[in-house]
């Protein structure tokens, strides 16, 4: 699984693989960024975090068929108000939680667009907890220890560093002020 998106000495890239491989260690995550991270795509292909530098982030592990679904309107919300300013906010289909995400590919995208009018990035389904979770989510693990997904619709929020800046359980909804607080101090001024 690629997570690695720009080319790194070799010996700093050994340490990342292995830490991507044994999970990484607290003193080791403090020293990645998101941007280190990729996702694929439900189409094929990579869909890279570096691409996003100098930007917040919100990625949210979704289920469409979740009770929580809802929240997909709310985050709609979230990107026709920011996107503009230089918010992404990035979809991760997740099995974990009951297995509520039924559907695969590109069927996960379309139904978020038919259902909830979501037109933000939709990645590949992937695993967001355990020993199988995506390397982007055992790097937030270790960045917010106790602030883990519970369920579907968990949110970690980016800052323009590419460090992790919080994170927002499923119950907060996107609209939220608190999470609108968080990301409008990482926006420029409009």
């Amino acid at each position: 699984m690629p997570f690695l998106s720009a080319p790194l000495p070799r010996r700093r890239a050994l340490m990342l693989l292995g830490a991507a491989v044994a999970g990484p260690s607290r003193a080791l995550a403090g020293e990645i960024r998101a941007g280190a991270f990729a996702f694929e795509k439900p189409e094929g292909g990579t869909f890279p975090l570096a691409d996003f530098a100098g930007k917040p982030i919100l990625v949210v592990n979704t289920a469409t068929a979740c009770g929580y679904a809802g929240q997909f309107v709310g985050l709609q919300t979230l990107w026709t108000r920011f996107g503009s300013r230089g918010l992404t906010v990035i979809a991760v289909p997740s099995p974990d939680f009951g297995n509520q995400e039924p559907l695969d590919g590109p069927a996960i995208a379309q139904a978020a667009r038919d259902h909830y009018g979501v037109t933000f990035p939709v990645v590949a389904k992937a695993h967001v907890k355990g020993p199988a979770a995506h390397p982007f989510y055992r790097w937030a693990a270790a960045e917010k220890p106790g602030s883990t997904p519970g369920w579907n619709f968990h949110k970690y929020l980016v800052a323009r560093d590419g460090s992790l800046l919080g994170a927002f359980p499923h119950t907060l909804d996107p609209t939220d002020p608190r999470l609108i607080t968080a990301i409008a101090a990482e926006l420029p001024a409009s």
